[in-house]
């Protein structure tokens, strides 16, 4: 016959530590992810201001609407949060960059809009 778990020295409260252990894993998982998670997202939002303002600047090139491509899509990327950094111009199609920070780190995305290419099939 076996002795009994009360009968084993040492091993009184290891179910305890145990569980600390468990719980201090588990917190730290989640003061990781969340940050992680939310850069995700800013990032996501970030594409979609460089893409909103890729198509602005890209009605502009074209001639739907007055002014100059790059300068609307900076207003359209600013009024989205980000910041375009970058802009370029080639014919119709526009080529934007915008950016934003998130604890100190830059996001970025680029997007092109213009009009579609036709081919021969």
């Amino acid at each position: 016959m076996t002795p009994g778990p009360e009968a084993r020295p040492g091993e009184a409260g290891s179910g305890s530590l145990l569980a600390v252990a468990v719980i201090g894993a588990t917190i730290a998982s989640i003061a990781l992810g969340i940050p992680l998670l939310v850069g995700i997202g800013i990032r996501q939002f970030v594409e979609g201001a460089a893409d909103a303002s890729a198509l602005a600047g890209a009605d502009v090139a074209a001639g739907s609407y007055p002014g100059s491509p790059c300068v609307v899509a900076a207003a359209v990327a600013r009024a989205n949060g980000a910041r375009l950094a970058g802009c370029a111009v080639d014919g119709l199609v526009v080529t934007v960059r915008a950016s934003a920070e998130f604890l100190g780190l830059p996001l970025a995305a680029s997007a092109t809009a213009g009009p579609p290419v036709v081919g021969t099939n």
